[in-house]
């Protein structure tokens, strides 16, 4: 299986090193040096990483072959893509691997069905599941241990205990009509 691992910025100085957004929480396995990465567009790759290094906060990556300003800025871009065994799991067993959670059910802990996830999106401060209801509408439930009380893979399901008004508009009005509003919650 096929997994996207980063994406090539911008170049770094002249001897052909380029920075590179991160997108996999195991950097030091998948972007050391030695690793050959598929890219894409295909056309730009393989590469191989020849020497790696965290520079103010960026990792900035050089590949074998690439030695000037010239050659890194042409790789601008490229998603830089490993292949990892479909059952290989991630070291923390409360860390997953988008694949694992495409597709997965999602209920509520008392069973109520809400959809299902078709992605998974990656902000800066937190994950968000994009879950598709079976009216077709969407919901965005922040993948946080305090609303995603379980993962099953076995069961293929996501359990969520979800605050008023994620899902649906029932306990929204309730709180504005009380007067303690969304942030409550917190404040409970």
């Amino acid at each position: 299986m096929q997994l996207v691992v980063a994406r090539i910025g911008r170049a770094h100085g002249i001897k052909g090193e380029v920075t590179v957004e991160v997108r996999t929480d195991e950097p030091e396995l998948r972007l050391g040096p030695g690793a050959v990465l598929a890219t894409d567009p295909a056309t730009a790759g393989p590469l191989t990483i020849e020497t790696g290094r965290v520079h103010s906060g960026r990792l900035l990556l050089r590949f074998e072959g690439v030695r000037d300003r010239t050659g890194a800025e042409a790789l601008r871009n490229t998603l830089l893509i490993a292949e990892v065994d479909p059952n290989e799991r991630p070291e923390d067993e409360d860390e997953y691997y988008d694949h694992q959670l495409i597709d997965l059910d999602v209920v509520t802990e008392d069973g109520q069905h809400v959809g299902r996830i078709t992605e998974i999106s990656h902000l800066p401060t937190q994950d968000l599941f994009v879950v598709e209801r079976p009216d077709g509408s969407e919901v965005f439930v922040p993948f946080v241990e305090q609303i995603v009380t379980g993962i099953d893979l076995e069961e293929q399901r996501a359990v969520i205990d979800p605050p008023p008004g994620l899902i649906d508009d029932r306990g929204a009005d309730d709180e504005v009509a009380d007067g303690r509003g969304a942030s409550s919650r917190d404040e409970a």
